[in-house]
């Protein structure tokens, strides 16, 4: 085994001094190794200086064209979306609030009058941007409440956002939808997504209730039983858990 030596010791046995050798070849052949690893290295960045400095700029390129993307066409575009929108959107709403004509106002909503953009020609027009997604959720609830079932499913799928309310409110639309159009097993799945996004005291406990209601119409006790216990457990000052107790034991005696 080596053994640690002083700086200035001399070897004087023959097996030391032939260790003192193995060990300055040893070395020698390494820091030649990578003098050679050093030299290829530099040649090759030498010979592919070109490659390595186009890849810089492609990449380069591509941040700064994302970046004046988003600038100079996605934010004035956006910003044009939604000014005509504004006028759908006025539609949609008088449809929400009046008590007369609401089919006409979420039709003028979707389609437009008088020259503005209705939901659809935003779509359309406006592919890409905010105002195009919320239209796609303006257009969905407006087919609902025009009976249109399947657009309205359509639609509110194409819809995405993280808000705790509005999301959560979507895909439940989408399952009351399936359950119009006699599809309860995917409108039992919908509604178990929108009680699982975003866990608050109001859309929660209104979609387990309502997956709990078509389960239990689907046979699937189980499953009921689980949704009106969550209820019951999590959500105990929630409209939804006032006959909970009810529908509990309608579950256990379907088991």
């Amino acid at each position: 085994m080596a053994t640690y030596k002083k700086r200035g010791y001399k070897p004087k046995t023959k097996e030391e001094v032939t260790e003192a050798l193995e060990a300055k070849s040893t070395t020698a052949e390494v820091f030649n190794t990578l003098d050679e690893t050093a030299s290829k290295t530099e040649e090759w960045a030498v010979k592919n200086q070109k490659v390595i400095i186009g890849s810089i700029a492609a990449i380069a390129i591509v941040v700064l064209g994302y970046l004046g993307y988003n600038k100079f066409i996605l934010e004035p575009r956006s910003s044009e979306a939604m000014n005509d929108m504004y006028s759908a959107q006025q539609y949609f709403e008088q449809a929400l609030n009046g008590v007369t004509a609401k089919d006409s106002l979420y039709t003028l909503s979707l389609n437009g009058s008088g020259g503005k953009y209705g939901m659809l020609d935003i779509i359309s027009e406006h592919s890409g941007t905010p105002a195009a997604n919320l239209a796609n959720y303006y257009a969905g609830m407006a087919y609902y409440n025009l009976n249109d079932y399947q657009n309205a499913v359509k639609y509110l799928g194409k819809f995405s956002t993280k808000d705790k309310m509005l999301g959560p409110i979507a895909k439940g639309r989408i399952g009351d939808a399936f359950v119009q159009l006699n599809q309860p097993e995917d409108a039992l799945g919908y509604y178990e997504q929108a009680a699982k996004m975003n866990d608050n005291n109001f859309t929660t406990p209104m979609y387990l209730f309502k997956a709990g209601t078509t389960a239990l119409n689907l046979n699937k006790s189980k499953k009921a039983l689980e949704h009106f216990n969550t209820i019951k457990e999590k959500y105990p000052t929630s409209s939804e858990s006032a006959n909970i107790e009810a529908l509990i034991g309608k579950a256990e005696a379907s088991l």
